[in-house]
């Protein structure tokens, strides 16, 4: 029954239930079970299937939005740079046609809009769409009121210029809301945007993970249809490797993992890069890699490219790091020491999330990882977790007193 409600998620979202875990799809189904009054998954499964507002609702259970204003702020400054500076030039009097896909609760899609406004684009020449599975996300997208948790980091002027503060959450104004128009839809529905002009700018971020190879095929040939021939696709920073797969060539521009087609990516002007050293902490004793694949008649681990990765994320060339790292797990597996720079990159670019996902999956595959260990326990002391990061801390001085050879 499981493998059956597997594939009923697969066909009716493209979901791979391994991308948010067995757990995840446990609690989601369980309350869906109580809510419908049934106690036997076979029997559940059933009427899922035979029930589209059933299904709809086990969807909008599943899909937990988790987006902010500006997440990944180097993607939306490679947006106003390149409507500027190639896009205009090349298009003095026509419309300039984005999408955000999913948009979940309007943060992407608005953010899209101030950044473009606040460079002075002219407002009569933009054109949003926003699209996402989710009714219950969408509802809160029209609605434009956002709590604390839509604002992150500490640049938050814009807050005070597109939004009216009322009742403890802040109302987006008219003026920005205007240029987005919200659609439910699904990107596996066979009259997914038919018919659609094609999009200048796409941003498809943190969607692809969740699906399978043979998914992801299908949803990046729906996003070739949907892109206009110089168009710039915007994706996840773990995503990036599937578009170099696909014949895009990434645009030079750290943090911001945006593509291309081949022959089409422009040289965009920007300020020098920001290098930044990552930290590094005191290692404990040598031990054997974790990870080890089977080549002829050796195992091994090769460590070139994840040790050109290293010198990629030094010179804040993260987003080829990071592509780098994921290719490099796609042929030879997962790797404690390819997860700990992706979390460490995701760090530095703020997505704590993220970066306490790759850390903890550094860990899954080493439990004694001292750099994660380390790394993660401050991370979870800035976000005020103290009792998590008191535990981690004892895991590391443990590793670190058996390396020294002294007592814990």
């Amino acid at each position: 029954m499981q493998q059956a409600l597997e594939v009923l998620l697969k066909e009716a979202m493209g979901l791979d239930a391994a991308s948010i875990g067995a757990s995840a799809v446990d609690r989601a189904v369980q309350m869906r079970m109580a809510a419908s009054k049934l106690s036997d998954l076979r029997a559940y499964i059933e009427f899922a299937r035979a029930s589209a507002a059933e299904l709809q609702q086990l969807i909008e259970t599943i899909v937990v939005p988790e987006t902010w204003f500006w997440r990944d702020p180097q993607a939306f400054a490679l947006l106003s740079r390149w409507a500027f500076e190639s896009w205009l030039p090349k298009n003095p009097r026509g419309l300039l046609r984005l999408l955000s896909l999913p948009c979940s609760s309007g943060e992407e899609p608005y953010s899209m809009a101030m950044t473009l406004l606040d460079a002075g684009f002219p407002a009569g020449r933009l054109s949003i769409d926003a699209v996402d599975i989710s009714e219950r996300a969408l509802a809160l997208a029209r609605r434009a009121i956002y709590g604390k948790n839509s604002f992150r980091g500490a640049e938050l002027a814009f807050r005070d210029h597109h939004f009216d503060a009322a009742d403890g959450a802040w109302h987006l104004r008219e003026s920005v809301q205007s240029h987005v128009r919200f659609q439910q839809s699904n990107l596996f529905a066979h009259d997914f945007l038919p018919g659609a002009e094609r999009y200048d700018v796409i941003f498809c971020r943190n969607v692809l993970i969740y699906f399978d190879r043979k998914t992801q095929d299908h949803a990046l040939s729906v996003l070739e249809r949907l892109l206009a021939p110089k168009g710039i696709v915007f994706v996840g920073p773990s995503e990036t490797s599937l578009l170099l797969s696909r014949g895009f060539d990434a645009i030079k521009a750290p943090l911001a993992f945006a593509f291309q087609r081949q022959d089409t990516a422009p040289v965009m002007q920007k300020p020098a890069a920001r290098v930044v050293a990552l930290p590094r902490v005191r290692p404990p004793a040598p031990r054997q890699p974790v990870v080890s694949v089977r080549v002829g008649s050796q195992a091994t681990e090769p460590s070139r490219g994840l040790d050109e990765a290293v010198a990629l994320a030094d010179a804040a060339r993260f987003a080829e790091a990071e592509a780098m790292c994921t290719q490099w797990m796609r042929q030879f597996g997962p790797s404690a020491r390819a997860f700990r720079l992706i979390a460490m990159i995701r760090a530095e670019a703020g997505d704590l999330d993220a970066a306490a996902a790759n850390y903890r999956s550094a860990l899954y595959l080493d439990p004694n990882d001292y750099e994660a260990l380390i790394h993660l326990g401050l991370l979870l002391e800035k976000r005020g977790d103290a009792a998590g990061a008191k535990v981690l801390s004892r895991r590391a001085r443990r590793i670190e007193s058996r390396a020294d050879g002294t007592a814990s």
